[in-house]
């Protein structure tokens, strides 16, 4: 036994196998496309710092564009999660002598960070009590026809995620509304892998309308409102960074302006659905599997509406008028006039939610209607972005690299406005295809085309709003914006649908922008009047 255990000993290895491929995935894990990128964006940052030369510019100007180039090769790859990527200008811009860690932290919250914050906490509020799935039933319910009408069907559908998306983030909309669409969708026979003989392309057309519908109707609907998306709310703070002695950009002012236009592109969206998918016959398709006794039942099952989502309603409803009512015109300034100026939008986001920690729910003693275990979904990454890119636009400018990009661009002062602004549009349209984050693209285009104003001697917003708006514009691509990935990870629509609809429509949007820039903007925004003096753009008043 003793030499059977001894021989059994010898022929045991002293490196076992497994060790050299635990090596393998270990060399493999080093030298991974992710860690390339990691390694990628500081090096190119110290090339540009130490090998750039910029004639006539402060260092800080190179070390800005070293920054900026570090920053994005992170986010563009995601080789470090896009939260954290948010968050390194808060020790980049202090290392290289940007600005100081105050001024830095300061661009991470601000009124326009607190109005998203609380209008997050009230779209987890609506989310959790099921009033977007009550609301979209209800006006489904109202536009399905009898006989089955599909085009006036998709219409409701659309219509409800546009006006969802109006008073939350588009992306929050989206994720609302999908369960909702498919819900309706999961009834037809080409969803249906039970009745699979039943298929027909007709029905199948049709889901894709749906589809394409919700995720587009939530871009288009978030335009029209400042918490529909964060590039309103970043071209809100940038235009209060750089103009601070002008009107700010309000709720209502926006809105006024918003949407109409989101309106008008909305109306085009639902008729290239209807042009390409809901083809004739598609109502005697669908007739027999999606009517209103489905909608009805659908609707029963959630019951009557109890106090908490009366409340809940109740607290948005409210928010919505002070949002609307803080400053309305010139005549009439708002409730905003009572405390001078120092309320903001933010004030009374974050004043509404915290309302919903102290009403009771009326389910169980001492609950309130939310409490802070269901914020835990609350999506900082978007909030972290926000601030980093209120951080990137105020470092842009402040280390003087604005200026000298702009001096390559002194031949557009002899442009007229009405040739450029469409061409704005359509290159931040373009460039938001690629770049993931149009918050990204709004960050680095607005800086620019203020300085661009600057030089053709024209208001600022309209170079502005063109080139924010255009980021949203986001209609092409599956990666192009967060909605559409959730939208294509369906299975029911493919990348040639997204373009076969999304060319159409965003031709249709800069078409509709280039239109209304010149003629409601003056009214909304006073783009036909000169600016007050400001320190951040004598020259333009010169």
């Amino acid at each position: 036994m003793n030499g059977e255990e001894t021989n059994n000993d010898q022929k045991t290895p002293l490196l076992p196998i497994h060790r050299s491929e635990s090596m393998n995935t270990f060399i493999h894990s080093i030298f991974s496309l992710k860690n390339f990128f990691t390694i990628l964006g500081p090096l190119l940052c110290i090339i540009i710092c130490l090998f750039v030369k910029m004639n006539d510019a402060p260092a800080t100007s190179t070390n800005m564009l070293g920054i900026l180039a570090w920053i994005f090769t992170w986010w563009l790859s995601e080789a470090v999660p896009m939260p954290i990527t948010s968050m390194s200008p808060l020790f980049l811009f202090p290392l290289f002598g940007i600005s100081s860690a105050d001024d830095v932290a300061h661009s991470y919250m601000d009124d326009v960070i607190a109005l998203v914050l609380g209008s997050f906490i009230l779209a987890l509020a609506v989310e959790h009590y099921n009033i977007h799935r009550r609301l979209a039933l209800n006006i489904t319910l109202l536009f399905c026809g009898n006989p089955l009408n599909p085009p006036l069907l998709l219409l409701g559908i659309c219509g409800t995620t546009f006006f969802v998306s109006m008073w939350m983030h588009n992306v929050a909309a989206t994720v609302m509304m999908m369960p909702v669409a498919t819900g309706i969708l999961q009834r037809l026979p080409s969803v249906n892998r039970s009745q699979p003989e039943c298929s027909d392309q007709l029905v199948t057309n049709f889901c894709k309308a749906v589809i394409l519908g919700v995720i587009y109707s939530a871009s288009i609907g978030g335009m029209s409102t400042l918490t529909g998306t964060g590039v309103n709310l970043i071209l809100v703070g940038l235009w209060k960074s750089y103009f601070p002695q002008e009107k700010p950009l309000s709720f209502s002012t926006w809105f006024f302006f918003g949407f109409p236009l989101a309106l008008v592109i909305f109306f085009a969206l639902w008729g290239i659905l209807c042009l390409l998918y809901c083809r004739k016959g598609s109502s005697r398709s669908l007739s027999a599997y999606l009517d209103k006794s489905h909608l009805k039942r659908e609707l029963d099952l959630l019951g009557p509406m109890a106090f908490a989502e009366k409340m809940v309603l109740t607290v948005f409803s409210i928010l919505i008028v002070l949002w609307m009512t803080r400053s309305i015109t010139d005549d009439i300034p708002g409730w905003g006039s009572f405390f001078n100026g120092r309320a903001g939008d933010g004030t009374v986001s974050v004043m509404m939610a915290t309302l919903l920690f102290i009403i009771p729910n009326k389910k169980q003693p001492g609950e309130k209607l939310m409490d802070w275990n269901k914020c835990k979904k609350l999506p900082w990454n978007i909030i972290l972005l926000l601030g980093a890119g209120f951080a990137i636009a105020d470092g842009i400018r402040s280390s003087g690299l604005a200026d000298i990009l702009t001096k390559t661009l002194d031949f557009l002062a002899k442009t007229p406005y009405l040739a450029i602004a469409p061409a704005v549009c359509l290159i931040s349209a373009i460039l938001t295809e690629f770049i993931t984050s149009n918050n990204a693209t709004t960050t680095v285009m607005v800086p620019l085309l203020i300085q661009i104003a600057e030089t053709m001697h024209v208001h600022p917003l309209l170079l502005m709003i063109p080139g924010a708006i255009g980021a949203q514009f986001a209609f092409l691509l599956p990666t192009s914006t967060p909605s559409n990935v959730i939208g294509f990870t369906t299975g029911h629509i493919e990348v040639k649908d997204m373009i076969q609809t999304g060319l159409p429509l965003k031709v249709a949007g800069i078409a509709a922008l280039s239109f209304l820039m010149p003629t409601l903007a003056p009214i909304v925004f006073g783009t036909d009047k000169p600016l007050n003096v400001s320190r951040n753009y004598l020259r333009w008043c010169g």
